[in-house]
Formats: C-alpha cells, sequence, structure tokens
C-alpha cells in the first residue's frame, strides 16, 4: 500500500528529522514525547548524558534543578562542560548546551537544591512528567520520592562511580497497552471461528481447487481444513510436539503430487507447516490479561478512573457479551504466499470483524463514561481502537517506594541476606552503594575524594557498611575488594560509564512517556568491568 502523501511541509520535515524513532513508538507516542516535561535533579555528566538522550529525539520541555557550580572536576566528566565553564552555574551552562542540540525543545533551570525547593515551593514537582535524579543525597532522596510516590510520577535515581552504574526505577502504577512483545503472535482464531471466518472458511474445498488454486492458497485455510480433521478424531487442539508433528504430518500428505507420484512444490503448504508451532493453539486470554481485567482498578471504577481503566472495563463488558469470552480481535493477518485476490478476501473478514469489535468495545466505554458522569470525549475511538488492537498484551507495572527501602523494617532483609551468600552476586554493589550514601551523610564527601584520606576512609565506608548490614540483621559482606575499589574511584563519573547508562535512563524515561514497552522492574546494576548486569527488586 503506498504511503499517503504528508500533509504540510511541516510534517514532512517533522518525519524525515525523526523517522527511526517514529518506527519504535509511531506518531502517537512522538506526540507524547512532545508533549512532555521533564525534570533533571543534578547536571552532572551522567545527568547531562540522559538529558541529551531526550532532547535529541524531542522531548517537549526539561528543567533542571541544581545549586551546584561547576568545578574542575566537572569538567573532566562532563562532555557538555569546558574550561571557560568553571565557577558558573552548572544548571544554566549546562540548559545552554543542551538547547543547542534541538530546537524544538524549550529548556530551564532552577539554581537550587531539591530539599530547599521540596520547603520552600512544595507543589513545583508536581506538574513534570518524569522526574530524573543523579548523585542525590540520601535526605533528598527520601523526601523526593516520599512526594513523588503520592503524586504517582514516575521517579528515575542513576548513579555512576567508576565502572559501576546504578538505576533504580520507582513508580506507583503505570499502565502500558503496547507492549512490544518479541514474538507477537497472529490472532487467527482457527480453533473458534467468528461467524464471518466460518463460513469463508467453510466455503473453500481444497479438493476441488485447480493446481494453481491449490497452491496459492493462504495458509491459514489449509491451518483450518486440517485443523477440523484433526478435532473429528481428538478432542483438543494439538498441544505437545508429538501432537503437532501429527498434524504436520496430515499436511504434508495433503501435498498433491505428480504423474510420478511426487509431492510437487506447493510453497503454501509448506508455509502452513512452519506456521502450526506458532498459529495452531487454543485461543484464550493471557492469564496475565486475565488478572488486570479481574483487579480492583478495573472492577469497581470511579469517576476519577483512568482511561485505560476504563477501556479495560469496556473489554471486560465486550467477553461477557459479544466475545463470548474472549478479547476483541486484532484483525491483522502476517504476510504469506497468496495470490492477491484471495489474500485480500481473507484480509477483508478479518478486517471487518476487528471494526465490528471496536465498535462493540467503544459502545462499551461510551456507557460507562456516562454511568461515572465523565465527559463523553475523555476517551477517543482512536485511544479504544489502539487498546483492542493491542489487548493481549496490555501490562500494568506496580513498583515499590525508594523511600522504603531506608525503612530497615519495611527492606527484606532474608533475601539480601541469602544473595549476599553468593560472593559473585552483584547486590554487593547496592550494598556498597547504600553505605556510600551514609558515607555521604556523616562525613560530607565521597569515600576517597581525597587522595590523603583513601586509606582512613576505607575503614570509614567499612564501618558504614557494617552499620548498614546491622540494621538489616545480615553478616559482613565476604569480600572487602570491593570497599577498597569504591575508595579508589574517589566517586569520580568515568564518561564512558556515564553515557552508557545515561542511554538506559533516557530509554527507561522514554516508556513512561510514551506509555509503551515495559520499564525495568525497580534496580538495574551494570559492572563495566566485566560488562555484566543484573536486575532486582526491592
Amino acid at each position: 500500500m503506498a504511503s499517503p502523501a504528508p500533509k504540510s511541509p511541516e510534517q514532512s520535515e517533522r518525519s524525515r528529522k525523526y523517522d527511526r524513532q517514529l518506527r519504535l513508538w509511531g506518531d502517537h507516542g512522538q506526540a507524547s514525547l512532545e508533549a512532555a516535561h521533564i525534570c533533571l535533579i543534578n547536571a552532572t555528566g551522567l545527568g547531562t548524558e540522559i538529558l541529551k538522550s531526550l532532547v535529541l529525539p524531542g522531548i517537549g520541555a526539561f528543567t533542571i534543578v541544581d545549586g551546584k557550580k561547576i568545578t574542575d572536576e566537572d569538567i573532566g566528566s562532563n562532555f557538555f562542560l569546558d574550561a571557560d565553564s568553571v565557577g558558573k552555574s552548572r544548571a544554566q551552562v549546562a540548559t545552554q548546551m543542551l538547547l543547542e542540540l534541538n530546537p524544538d525543545v524549550r529548556g530551564d533551570y532552577i539554581d537550587e537544591g531539591p530539599e530547599q525547593i521540596l520547603e520552600n515551593s512544595p507543589d513545583f514537582f508536581n506538574s513534570f512528567t518524569v522526574v530524573v535524579a543523579t548523585s542525590l543525597l540520601e535526605k533528598s532522596l527520601i523526601l523526593l520520592s516520599r512526594k513523588l510516590w503520592d503524586l504517582n510520577i514516575p521517579l528515575i535515581v542513576c548513579r555512576s562511580i567508576g565502572f559501576v552504574a546504578y538505576m533504580r526505577v520507582q513508580v506507583k502504577e503505570h499502565t502500558v497497552i503496547e507492549s512490544h512483545p518479541d514474538n507477537e503472535v497472529a490472532d487467527l482464531r482457527l480453533d473458534k471461528p467468528f461467524e464471518l471466518l466460518g463460513k469463508y472458511l467453510d466455503s473453500i474445498n481444497l479438493d476441488d481447487l485447480d493446481i494453481k488454486d491449490h497452491s496459492h492458497t493462504p495458509y491459514v485455510v489449509i491451518l483450518y481444513k486440517f485443523l477440523t480433521k484433526w478435532l473429528q478424531e481428538h478432542e483438543n487442539v494439538p498441544s505437545t510436539y508429538k501432537e503437532k508433528e501429527m498434524l504436520k504430518k496430515l499436511i504434508r500428505e495433503g501435498i498433491r503430487k505428480d504423474e510420478h507420484d511426487n509431492p510437487t512444490d506447493e510453497e503454501n503448504f509448506e508455509e502452513a507447516i512452519k506456521a502450526v508451532n506458532t498459529n495452531v493453539r487454543c485461543t484464550t486470554v493471557p492469564s496475565s490479561v486475565m488478572e488486570i481485567l479481574n483487579d480492583d482498578q478495573c472492577v469497581n471504577l470511579t469517576a476519577k478512573s483512568r482511561s485505560f481503566w476504563i477501556i479495560a472495563k469496556a473489554i471486560r463488558d465486550f467477553m461477557d457479551n459479544e466475545g463470548c469470552g474472549l478479547l476483541p480481535l486484532k484483525g491483522a493477518l502476517p504476510d504469506m504466499i497468496a495470490d492477491t485476490e484471495k489474500y485480500i478476501a481473507l484480509q477483508q473478514v478479518y478486517h471487518k470483524q476487528a471494526i465490528a469489535d471496536v465498535e462493540a468495545v467503544w459502545r462499551h466505554t461510551i456507557r460507562l463514561l456516562r454511568q461515572l458522569g465523565r465527559s463523553m470525549d475523555s476517551i477517543s475511538e482512536k485511544e479504544v481502537k489502539l487498546f483492542c488492537r493491542h489487548a493481549s498484551d496490555i501490562h500494568v507495572e506496580r513498583g515499590s517506594c525508594i523511600a522504603d527501602e531506608y525503612d530497615p523494617k519495611m527492606i527484606n532483609a532474608n533475601e539480601i541476606a541469602q544473595k549476599l551468600e553468593d560472593s559473585d552476586s552483584m547486590l554487593v554493589y547496592y550494598v556498597v552503594l547504600r553505605g556510600i550514601e551514609k558515607f555521604q551523610f556523616e562525613y560530607n564527601s565521597y569515600p576517597g575524594e581525597f587522595d590523603d584520606h583513601v586509606e582512613p576512609d576505607i575503614i570509614k565506608l567499612k564501618a558504614c557498611i557494617s552499620k548498614l548490614l546491622g540494621e538489616w540483621g545480615c553478616g559482613p559482606l565476604a569480600k572487602d575488594d570491593y570497599v577498597h575499589e569504591f575508595c579508589r574511584f574517589g566517586g569520580a563519573e568515568l564518561h564512558s560509564v556515564s553515557a552508557f547508562l545515561g542511554g538506559l535512563a533516557a530509554q527507561e524515561t522514554i516508556k513512561f512517556i510514551t506509555n509503551q514497552y515495559k520499564p525495568t522492574h525497580n534496580t538495574f546494576i551494570h559492572d563495566a568491568v566485566t560488562s555484566n548486569s543484573a536486575t532486582f527488586f526491592f
């Protein structure tokens, strides 16, 4: 199908500029990105790397919160600062440099720390889409975490020290419609054909087709015909390897033979055989989706319910009525070997049913909006159509509050103790980083930050970590190597490590903005020396 002509030169220019990312999250995802406002706390080397990866794809606006002045250490780790900037406002200079990357983006800065802002302007953070914080002190982190948790605004906390990168994602509830699974399965309904599909498939008799039509029949028809034969002798759709091999053999026997009794070259039948593993299955609603549809947020709607939950309830009502227990049909048909006429005819069958299902869900949505006293235009038919298309892969992410990790009663000490028994577990980095936060609180510096303090700081950092582990009821670390290593880092940021984590943090930010792709679940740690990464949930 030919692409539609651009509506205006401006749209054409925008499409060319953002072509690659539009392929990832579409026009609607880009529109969400351009409407977003991001807050960055501390324009460190890592912080500016994160914003760089958001400014380039066209984030709507950003605000940098940073009350520090630029030092020589900043020049060594921050690509966006130069020697002439020493002594100037770090927030101001970073903002000016980042805005040069993309004229479509708006930027602002505040020359204050987050604690001051929370005290003087408690509503300051209420309007941001996502807040990203780097190198945040423990006290500030706890205050900010509680504030954003109550507001249900995603918070991404990052830290880069030496060769170790750390990212913690906090979100109270985040809904994802387009999760983009790695292997999306076609919704063919071969075992439970809807009325229109059943009539179409039953109207075709493979035995009556001539050689040309037989070899150009879509594999969906072939699968349906031989699955029907299978079900005449068996109770259930083939699910085991043995059963699917038997069905493949049945299809292979359906390939026509030449005058020498040799199988002819019918690619559509070979395609059908290959499709057995993925497309012959029992049509059901995934358990993960049923959990969402049975969630209290879906069952008991209120006037304040988000659009996601209202449409989910409409889908649930559709399943209880028109859908006969199944989700709305996706309506998409994979490419296959067939002549154009037959493929389009089959495609239209699926497309018509998908449209009918969307219309039914839309009617349920309108009814729910009326019951809730909500405006009829608060949810668009386009939103409902998108939801129906991806209903089998919807996802709800519920995380935990970062501030709870600082309460010894709230953290799962037993799980931490078990993981620390493995001397190679990357959880040790989390423990050391938490120890460094305690060190900063007590001594107002990073361990090893001053050359003549490295050895004394090793002892102090060990004491901080021991105190932390004691609060959790855990034994000491198996090795001291990590403590020595972090003291040698002296709190320094390595640009290559910050650039790596900056890209990841920007990616997570975009997931929250676009409501596409599943976000990282809780905590991510990367060791640049071994190139190993791990995720943990606290």
